[in-house]
């Protein structure tokens, strides 16, 4: 499941431009973009369609060149790339210092493509991210799996967003309308190997190459054996260090200013049994705060604190916690702290969201995530109720689209909620 954007050769996102890569770095990169258009239509360029592609070094090649077919294309069970196994990821890290949250879902449709010939049914996944609390982007992509068990980027619909409001789209594609399909990943990936799940030259554009086999990462549940390590090179010349994982997908990503990493997917780290009493007291304890704020009760605001604190520790000491929930949860205690001691009320209000935020992540080990989400949109109707107050209107568009984007992936299960 592809749970990082390829943002860095976008304009617009995150008050960043577009990088220009060196003049020697442009005419190679535009050589090998090159090549590879032309061998995706079955044409050389001074060497056969088997050859490793132009600026490929010794031991690498190109594997994503024979013109993949697809059988039975949403049944997508390589183990690198399990989109269809994968119910809903959560993944965090910084970007730039400021916290960075992505939330990818798998969506209950699928969508047809037209591409050389074929009707390709592909399956859709919804991506959000947020940075420093605030949604960056909006996508939905289109993947399918051929019939020697590679997996297939088919295209992207993007939005991506400034102060709240779209501000463009761009990084959109579609197989078929505007170029190839691109190779996601390798049915048997092996070191040197190279492919692109972009490769529409000067449109977008990502190649990777495996540097190592055979990894073992450190999983929310525990090792993680049998991942992968990639370096992908991004249409501005720049490049990130990437990691794939068995069962998960897309693990971990690495760039100059920028590192996020799985920290939960269902239903792999899924628990079974109830919920836990202490998860249930920081939710509650966290919409009991939000309610409470504008009454200037700090006294008791302060014994819901510390009740919920007492649980947080109980909670830590009874389960086993994924370490980056357990950051998470822990860092907004602190700024929900912080604001109770210093009785700041509409500061206090918008840290019992992110409690709430960071509790809902846990109850996903528990529950089904759609039923998670519907409490997910509880607590950014809350807040946007915050941002109106406070006349942030850029914030106010920012909770709408949030709002709508999650219940886009649920809409089908109303009436299911428990």
């Amino acid at each position: 499941m592809n749970l990082r954007r390829e943002t860095k050769h976008r304009d617009g996102l995150s008050g960043t431009t577009r990088r220009r890569p060196g003049m020697a770095i442009a005419a190679g990169l535009a050589l090998t973009m090159v090549a590879g258009g032309l061998a995706q239509m079955g044409i050389g360029l001074a060497a056969s369609n088997n050859s490793a592609a132009a600026g490929a070094g010794r031991g690498e090649r190109r594997v994503d060149l024979a013109r993949p077919k697809f059988s039975d294309p949403t049944s997508i069970t390589n183990p690198l790339f399990p989109i269809s196994e994968l119910e809903q990821v959560i993944q965090l890290g910084q970007e730039g210092g400021d916290p960075l949250r992505i939330e990818v879902t798998l969506l209950p449709r699928t969508k047809t493509i037209k591409w050389n010939g074929q009707r390709v049914e592909t399956l859709v996944s919804q991506f959000i991210a947020y940075l420093d609390g605030r949604v960056l982007e909006t996508a939905v992509d289109y993947f399918a799996q051929a019939d020697d068990g590679s997996v297939w980027y088919f295209g992207e619909k993007v939005n991506n967003y400034e102060n709240g409001v779209i501000a463009n789209h761009e990084g959109t594609w579609l197989a078929g309308k505007d170029g190839p399909p691109g190779m996601i990943m390798p049915a048997d990936p092996k070191v040197g190997d190279i492919y692109r799940p972009e490769n529409i030259p000067g449109f977008v554009f990502e190649e990777v190459t495996v540097k190592a086999v055979d990894q073992t990462v450190d999983g929310p549940r525990g090792p993680v054996e049998g991942a992968i390590r990639v370096e992908e090179l991004l249409m501005d010349g720049t490049t990130e260090d990437k990691i794939f994982a068995p069962g998960y997908g897309e693990f971990l990503a690495r760039a100059e200013d920028e590192l996020v990493t799985v920290a939960l997917a269902v239903p792999i780290d899924a628990l079974s049994g109830p919920l836990s009493a202490e998860l249930g007291a920081l939710w509650k304890g966290a919409v009991e705060i939000f309610d409470a704020t504008p009454a200037r009760d700090w006294d008791a605001i302060s014994g819901t604190l510390d009740s919920m604190i007492a649980a947080w520790d109980a909670y830590q000491v009874g389960d086993y916690t994924p370490e980056l929930l357990d950051e998470q949860m822990t860092s907004a205690l602190d700024e929900l702290t912080s604001a109770v001691e210093m009785q700041r009320p509409v500061r206090a209000r918008y840290a019992a969201v992110e409690v709430g935020i960071a509790s809902a992540d846990f109850q996903l080990r528990y529950r089904a995530f759609h039923k998670v989400d519907f409490d997910r949109i509880e607590l950014y109707s809350r807040r946007l109720l915050v941002d109106n107050a406070g006349n942030r209107m850029g914030d106010v568009a920012g909770d709408v689209a949030v709002i709508e984007t999650i219940w886009d992936r649920i809409a089908r299960t109303v009436g299911g909620k428990a």
